[in-house]
């Protein structure tokens, strides 16, 4: 089991639904969690720890917890299957250990509220994590793509071929004394444009 904390709760722009962003403890893995919206903002209130007047569903499971001298040791996503995340709480209960099958939203909310641990299966982090350096191109990757000149039809190339005689005319000295504020001086078609150092 890999330990990961909440790294951010998250709205996909497209379509609108939330996503819980998990970050694997002193590594740069990261597990995205879609979740529903309710279960979204159960998560947020809590991390926000935003005081709310009556016990929400998951405040209430955890004071079911409380009040049966039963603990939360921690929660637990423990597999993949067919693009669904399964979860875990691990409550101790007299002295026996019990594993409760959970989904992995309602579990994160409930171990923000109880403050414990986050397991993700080493498995399941191989298969859906998510490692920005891995995942993003390297930058010479985009720039070989880009770099590589294109074939100009003769139009098109005409085209530039405007600008670049525009470029070679330009005396940029010229520019400098029609900002003092001489008015008349005209460019002298004959004076060779300054070379390029």
């Amino acid at each position: 089991m890999v330990e990961v904390v909440i790294d951010s709760v998250r709205v996909s722009l497209t379509n609108q639904q939330r996503i819980v962003v998990l970050r694997e403890i002193n590594a740069e893995r990261y597990l995205p969690i879609w979740i529903g919206p309710y279960e979204a903002e159960a998560i947020t209130i809590a991390l926000q720890e935003i005081e709310v007047a009556r016990p929400q569903t998951h405040d209430l499971l955890k004071n079911v917890l409380s009040s049966l001298n039963a603990r939360l040791l921690r929660v637990e996503v423990v597999a993949l299957r067919d693009d669904v995340f399964y979860g875990n709480l691990v409550v101790e209960h007299n002295g026996e250990v019990l594993n409760i099958d959970s989904r992995p939203s309602d579990a994160l909310a409930l171990a923000v509220r109880a403050h414990v641990p986050i397991l993700v299966a080493r498995e399941v982090m191989d298969a859906a994590s998510i490692t920005p350096e891995k995942d993003l191109q390297t930058p010479e990757e985009p720039r070989e793509a880009v770099s590589k000149p294109e074939v100009l039809d003769e139009e098109a190339d005409e085209r530039l071929s405007v600008f670049e005689d525009f470029l070679q005319k330009l005396n940029i000295g010229d520019l400098d004394e029609s900002e003092g504020g001489e008015e008349g001086d005209e460019e002298n078609p004959d004076e060779e444009p300054p070379k390029k150092r």
